[in-house]
């Protein structure tokens, strides 16, 4: 859609699954592109489609007035089932945007000024505007839920007094980490949470920060609050990590764009105390480590001898991770909790142990990401909505699936076909000199059209699929000639392990299945590696019975209703 101009069709397509599709092109951790058979293909250099990044091109050039107009009908009739949301994060929001179109009342109650959650007080607004944030949170809000924001919830009990029929905690992982270090006390103001000091610098209540700036940890949230120090006066900006620089949690991209910004990253360097001269913080000690593993890649990591490392510091930026926090959930309201303090909640429907009270998001299973929150409020929302109708919550609904024919003529396809040698695009950054003087000012500027297009055209149509009919087969083989990449075979029939070492090229990647028809006249069996297909669709063009078809593969994620 997006190649062909579709923008509006492309956000709306990505709307109805991800919910907000303009944020998520800008700050998603990514976990679908590793999938990507793009990165499949041989060559050093091949990667897979920037399937995030195309995210944001429909998300740019879309049509606003056009998506307000598709967002879905809300019935003027409500079905008087009330639901409150606690939290106004990405897996709240999702649950509001699932149940309001089917007639629910819903409360959603937040300590913030605006709903966003962890989106508007930790994603810094150089990689996430706020007026696109704001955009994605209004299609939702704007549908009719009551919002009670600025009101800090200090009692379960209190709410589930109400009149509510269930009850979402979406409340995130609020409580970032500390290090209880020797001077940490004698370091007083000059110590900050990561997430707390980058909320404080989002809400405007931090404007500045010293000179010299040394942040401990090795996750995104430490990448953001280094490159937010850069823009705050931070000149000597240091990352200081215990793990190997291969071992951060930051994904690749973060740990770039933090270079990029002349930002150094001290891997292997365990803190060790708090420096105080006349009662002033004046930097670190961090003993150097090196990391050892065994034979079942479990890491240690051990001292080198060296001696202590002193580094200068004006102020400290813990970002070593976040936690759950529910100290507003009374504990006689029969929401049971493990051992490490977490409600206790099914992996599957998001219910609680007290049946009214459901959780999602970083509040459910701990600290994740967005998409993994959005996704939690899909089940979520399918959940509360069985349970107030008085149904199984075990009782899933199947998603949407549907096979269609991309056949428009004898080599005709109604679908782009060309496979295309194009390496990946880089996203074009602004200019450094201007970006870290202003920390609202967007770093990357995202795909033009033209370049998106390109991008879009690396795509090797995953959602296209050859399917096979054994009854025309003929066994000609025309199909194994033409396959440019040896990936379709007609061999004899056996298990799995012996298939994949018999086939026109070995099968070696053990995760992607083998699509194998059933026995054929010559008791031979149609293996295809799905691995190294293109979709091309030339087995269908060269097959002179029809036995090979492309044909679209359409998944609409379940969602309540």
């Amino acid at each position: 859609m997006i190649a062909a101009e579709r923008y509006s069709d492309a956000y709306m397509v990505n709307w109805e699954s991800n919910v907000f599709p303009g944020v998520l092109g800008r700050t998603c951790d990514r976990p679908c592109e590793p999938a990507c058979r793009r990165g499949r293909l041989s060559g050093d250099d091949e990667e897979p489609v920037a399937i995030c990044r195309l995210k944001r091109v429909a998300a740019d050039n879309k049509d606003m007035a056009d998506i307000a107009s598709r967002m879905p009908s809300i019935p003027k009739k409500k079905n008087g089932k009330k639901i409150a949301l606690i939290g106004a994060g990405p897996a709240s929001l999702t649950v509001a945007r699932d149940l309001m179109p089917l007639g629910y009342n819903i409360d959603i109650y937040d300590n913030q000024f605006a709903g966003g959650g962890m989106m508007r007080s930790q994603i810094p607004s150089f990689r996430l505007p706020i007026e696109v944030l704001d955009e994605e949170v209004n299609y939702i809000l704007d549908m009719g839920v009551v919002t009670e924001f600025d009101i800090q919830i200090e009692s379960m009990q209190e709410i589930l007094a109400k009149d509510y029929d269930a009850i979402f905690v979406g409340t995130g992982a609020p409580r970032g980490k500390g290090l209880n270090l020797p001077g940490i006390e004698e370091a007083g103001k000059r110590m900050h949470i990561g997430i707390d000091w980058l909320s404080s610098v989002a809400f405007e209540h931090t404007e500045s920060i010293g000179k010299r700036v040394l942040v401990l940890g090795g996750g995104n949230t430490a990448m953001d609050c280094c490159r937010t120090s850069k823009r705050l006066g931070g000149e000597d900006v240091r990352v200081v990590v215990r793990s190997p620089f291969a071992d951060m949690k930051a994904s690749p991209w973060e740990k770039e764009d933090a270079m990029h910004e002349g930002i150094p990253i001290y891997d292997n360097h365990t803190p060790k105390e708090f420096v105080i001269e006349d009662g002033q913080l004046k930097g670190m000690l961090f003993e150097k480590v090196e990391a050892q593993y065994d034979e079942d890649g479990n890491r240690s990591l051990v001292p080198t001898g060296e001696d202590l490392v002193f580094m200068e510091a004006d102020d400290v930026l813990m970002a070593i991770g976040q936690e759950n926090s529910f100290p507003w959930i009374e504990r006689d309201l029969g929401i049971e909790f493990d051992k490490w303090d977490m409600p206790v909640v099914d992996e599957q429907t998001f219910q609680s142990t007290n049946p009214r009270v459901f959780f999602g998001g970083d509040a459910a299973f701990g600290p994740e990401n967005v998409i993994t929150a959005v996704a939690h409020g899909h089940q979520a929302a399918i959940s509360i909505d069985l349970f107030c109708q008085g149904e199984s919550v075990s009782k899933r609904p199947p998603p949407f699936t549907n096979l269609v024919s991309q056949k428009m003529g004898v080599h005709e396809w109604s679908y782009d076909n060309a496979v295309e040698s194009d390496q990946r695009y880089v996203v074009p950054l602004a200019p450094l000199e201007k970006t870290l003087k202003d920390r609202k000012l967007e770093v990357e500027l995202g795909f033009d059209q033209s370049t998106g297009f390109k991008e879009a055209e690396r795509c090797l149509n995953c959602d296209v699929q050859t399917v096979f009919e054994e009854v025309r087969c003929i066994e000609c083989d025309a199909c194994v000639d033409i396959c440019p990449t040896d990936c379709i075979s007609f061999v004899p029939n056996a298990e799995e392990e012996t298939l994949r070492t018999t086939l026109s090229a070995p099968a070696n990647n053990l995760a992607q299945d083998l699509y194998v028809s059933l026995e054929l006249p010559t008791k031979r069996v149609m293996v295809k590696d799905e691995d190294v297909c293109l979709h091309c669709g030339l087995c269908a063009e060269r097959c002179p019975t029809t036995a090979w078809d492309m044909q679209k593969f359409l998944y609409n994620v379940t969602k309540a209703g």
